[in-house]
Parts: structure tokens; sequence; C-alpha cells
């Protein structure tokens, strides 16, 4: 594998681009971030921070809310301009000479370690292991590891254990957890686990549950030593007033109860649309997706892809994640009457409408979802 080949993937293309150039008019299936959102709670708060703005932001109260929420001291937390910062901070920071990157995941953390000359290797999980961790599959002289949990693109929840099973002295085990808020339970997250050998650092996003891409609001847990190495990096206040409150805005247990049931609720929703996906023998899905997005594997997707912006939706390319190609799709996860009307589009889009009992549903599509860059 040749960095910056001409046929490597494009790792800074991302799901925004998807709706962003002529996307006008499309339902957002490309972008993972919760429609409807943010709430009016939250937006009240938000707007209510504009009075302060003469004033520099002081991120006490939101490190503070954060750690609590995670059973963490303060210094264990830094607060980041979105989760895609903190990667940029680690890659700049970190001095790791064997580092892999856990594929297909979301591709800012690649970059950004190439951007600042580390060579990266990857460690590629397959559809047939259902994209699940195996055993032996990160070398043992790895002293950096990244992964995603749940995984983007390819939706797996993998067990904690596992997870955990990566840490040991001497290597920097970075876990992006940015949809684990999705996730009901947070069940198999790490964020509050701080006895584990080596460096653990987790990753966070306000992005998809709370409706903040716009924000740029996230934060990273670690051993303190190399979060007050990661902060020294930062300049000076890296993240904004609104964004600070919607950090502790959203630690709040009000908050966290709300986050719980729309994770139930996206539970339902995307059984409804896995289990309707069966109804189109070319379309298969790898196994079990537990975040707000499903990847597909559909012979000539990307075709595909094209014939459904022309009918009214937008959804995520694969081919640009390492480890898929161009028969991949990812669809984020919608409310039972867009999915139809999007499943009804599939169903023109691969010329079995007949076949697949979509038929009968209206393959018009009204009002984009909420959209948000990179994931």
């Amino acid at each position: 594998m040749t960095p910056h080949s001409p046929a490597e993937p494009d790792l800074r293309h991302h799901g925004d681009a998807e709706v962003r150039a002529d996307g006008a008019g499309l339902v957002d299936l490309a972008v993972n971030v919760r429609t409807g959102t943010p709430p009016a709670w939250l937006r009240e708060r938000l707007a209510a921070t504009l009075g302060d703005l003469a004033a520099y932001p002081d991120g006490t109260a939101a490190r503070a809310a954060v750690a609590a929420r995670h059973g963490r001291p303060a210094g264990e937390v830094l607060l980041t301009s979105g989760a895609a910062e903190a990667f940029v901070l680690l890659a700049r920071t970190l001095t790791a000479r064997h580092i892999v990157v856990v594929h297909p995941q979301f591709t800012e953390p690649e970059a950004a370690l190439r951007d600042a000359g580390h060579p990266v290797r990857r460690v590629l999980l397959t559809p047939e292991d259902g994209f699940r961790l195996t055993g032996g599959a990160i070398p043992e002289e790895a002293d950096l590891v990244v992964l995603g949990n749940p995984t983007n693109p390819t939706s797996v929840l993998h067990p904690a254990a596992a997870v955990a099973a990566l840490a040991r002295p001497g290597r920097t085990l970075v876990i992006d957890e940015a949809f684990m808020d999705t996730v009901p339970g947070e069940s198999q997250s790490l964020a509050s686990l701080r006895d584990l050998p080596g460096q653990v650092v987790v990753l966070r996003s306000l992005t998809k549950t709370w409706g903040l891409a716009g924000l740029r609001i996230g934060y990273a847990l670690g051993p303190a030593p190399l979060i007050a190495a990661l902060g020294a990096t930062q300049p000076l206040w890296p993240v904004s007033t609104p964004a600070l409150v919607a950090a502790e805005a959203c630690s709040a247990p009000s908050a966290l109860a709300e986050a719980e049931r729309a994770a139930h609720e996206l539970a339902f929703r995307r059984e409804y649309l896995v289990k309707r996906l069966t109804a189109f023998p070319a379309v298969r899905v790898h196994g079990e997706p537990a975040a707000s997005f499903v990847l597909v594997e559909l012979p000539g997707a990307d075709a595909i892809r094209a014939r459904l912006r022309a009918l009214g939706f937008a959804v995520r390319r694969g081919d640009t994640f390492p480890g898929l190609g161009p028969d991949w799709l990812r669809l984020a996860v919608r409310d039972e009457a867009t999915t139809d009307r999007f499943l009804a589009a599939l169903a023109t889009a691969l010329g079995g409408v007949r076949d697949t009992g979509y038929s009968q549903i209206p393959a018009s599509a009204a009002g984009s979802s909420s959209t948000g860059p990179a994931r």
C-alpha cells in the first residue's frame, strides 16, 4: 500500500459532499445527524450565549460537567472543536513508531496521521467476519491503534472486552466513540474506564445526537498527562462559548435521558429499515448494525447511488473507505415514512419495482433531513 497513490481512497471525502453539490431538495441519508435537532431547549440555551460573546470562553464548567458525566476527574477531559480536532492533536503530539488504523472506519484519523508525517499500517476487517475484530488482527508491535466503536461506516459495535483487550503497556489505544450515544445504554463504551494498561483515549462527539455539526464540539477522555499534552497543542480558546454551553447542557441528566430515549427510538427504526431491505435480494447487510446508519453491499452501487440521487435521495458512497469499494453504500436511519419512500426509490433504481413489494409506495420525497459535515 503506497500512501497518496492515485489508487488510494479519497480519505477527505465525507458524507456532506453527497448533499452539498446540487443537493437542494434531496432527502439526506448520507449524513448521520439525527433529524429534528438541535431540540428547542438546546437552541434556547445556545441563543442565550449571544450576550456573552464579548468575553473570552471559559471551559471550566463544561469540562466539569463532561467529567462528572463519565465519572472522571476534570484533568482527564479535553474539550475540542469537534472530535475531528482531537485526531489532529493526537497526530501532532504522539511519537508512535508502529501505527495501526483499523478499517473500514472514519477516515479522518488516518488522514490526520499522514498529514503529520506518520506512516500508517491498515488492518482491514472483512465482511466475511461481519467486520468484527478477530483474534490476532492487531500486530503485537503496534504502539498506536485507532478503532471506531461503533464503527463508521460498518455500524458494528465491538464488545467492550474485545476493545479493552487491545490496551497494553507501551501502547496508545484510541477509540472513536462518536456514535456511542446512539447505542441504548452505551453498553460497550470504555469512556468511564480508567484502569486499563497503557494509554487509552476515548473520543466523543455531540454532533450526531444533538445536531451540532456546525457548532463543532467534542471531547477526549484519557490519562491526565496525555490530556495535558494534547491541550498544550491546541491554540488559545479553541472552543467557543456556545459550544462550551452545549457540552455542559448535553451532559446534564435530563439531556442524557433524552439521548437514551432517542437511542431506543433509533434502534426500532434501524430494525425497520434492515428488515425491509431483505425484500431486495441484491442488497446485503453484513453483521448486526448498531448505530445510526447501515452499511449495505449492492452490486453496481455506484450507478444505483446516481439513480437514487435523481429520485431525490442522497446516500453515502462506500468506495472512499479503505477496505470497501464501489459496491457499498451507507444509509442513515430515518423515520419509517422516510424509509418507505427511500425503499420505493431504491426499487425504482434497481429496476425491480414489481418484485420488491414497494411498487405502491410513493417514490417522491418531501423535505430534506438535517445535514452536517464530515461523517
